[in-house]
């Protein structure tokens, strides 16, 4: 079995959580979202930039992961120093709308969540 392969302990034959347990890792949507606001590929510098606190390590398991997925795309290019691009391969950009809509519902029910959470807590 691969690595990257996670494997549910309840439903471990279940193709859609082991997707979901991708997209739905920390930092996949936020690299997905980054690349997804560029018209044009990006180097790995720039994309860690704008997500000040993903170490290194994780940015590049997660475009890695992204990769392997083909959801990514990355371009090497032989010069020297070598330069390295990504970008959102068609199946890539095809989550961004699904991403967007979650992301909007978080943004409008987010002050009720919060609000719903600090009385299930006790916190008023």
């Amino acid at each position: 079995m691969q690595k990257d392969f996670i494997q549910d302990p309840v439903f471990p034959e279940c193709p859609i959580r082991n997707v979901l347990a991708r997209i739905a890792n920390k930092w996949t949507m936020a690299v997905i979202y980054t690349l997804g606001g560029s018209d044009a590929p990006m180097r790995f510098k720039d994309i860690e930039r704008q997500n000040p606190d993903c170490s290194q390590k994780m940015l590049t398991q997660t475009l890695r992961g992204l990769e392997a997925d083909g959801l990514v795309s990355r371009t090497v290019y032989p010069e020297m120093p070598p330069r390295v691009e990504y970008a959102l391969t068609e199946r890539g950009r095809s989550f961004l709308p699904l991403m967007r809509q979650l992301i909007d519902w978080a943004y409008h029910n987010l002050h009720d969540i919060v609000s719903d959470r600090q009385q299930y807590y006790g916190e008023d």
